[in-house]
């Protein structure tokens, strides 16, 4: 029994030595097999428990469990450790290049009014028509009374123009925000 008690713990020791040494996946799933597997000594010994007298089958079988359960756990910490360990094809991989120049960032974008401003005179512009600027302040003569229209017409009207003062733009002729196209 003592012969058999001192072989479970050499097997203990070398399964954790083998264990610990695995560098890689295939060499910790070789140590289990070797420790564990259905060939493995540890396995040989528990088959063995039933030829045992029966006052040694406990404390035996409890002493090849407990070795059984220390190298399962051990292996499993070895596996954790090994997977925080990146392989060398991972660290080629993210490795960067210090040298290759960097990405400049975005500085902005058209305001969504703007895009659309331009997406309506991209479409007119297709089908012919042409976008045209003019002024925004405009004199009296060109807003109204070259285009006709009489000086008690509704449109000239305080609250329907908005004039500019005359003494703030230093001027002589009334002027006004345009009321309309047709001056362009």
């Amino acid at each position: 029994m003592e012969g058999l008690r001192q072989e479970l713990d050499d097997l203990k020791a070398a399964a954790f030595e083998r264990i610990d040494q695995s560098a890689d996946p295939a060499q910790l799933e070789q140590a289990r097999v070797q420790f564990l597997g259905r060939k493995a000594r540890l396995t040989a010994i528990l088959r063995q428990l039933v030829t045992l007298p029966p006052q040694e089958r406990p404390a035996i079988g409890l002493l090849a469990n407990q070795i059984k359960q220390a190298i399962e756990e051990r292996i499993a910490a070895r596996r954790a450790a090994l997977e925080l360990i990146p392989s060398d094809e991972v660290l080629a991989a993210d490795r960067i290049d210090v040298t290759l120049p960097g990405r400049w960032p975005t500085v902005g974008r058209l305001h969504p009014l703007t895009q659309i401003i331009r997406e309506i005179c991209r479409i007119f512009a297709e089908m012919g028509f042409a976008v045209i600027e003019g002024p925004e302040v405009e004199w009296d003569y060109y807003n109204f009374e070259a285009l006709n229209i009489p000086e008690d017409h509704p449109a000239r009207e305080m609250w329907d123009t908005f004039w500019i003062d005359p003494t703030s733009a230093h001027v002589d002729k009334p002027m006004l925000l345009r009321t309309h196209t047709s001056p362009m």
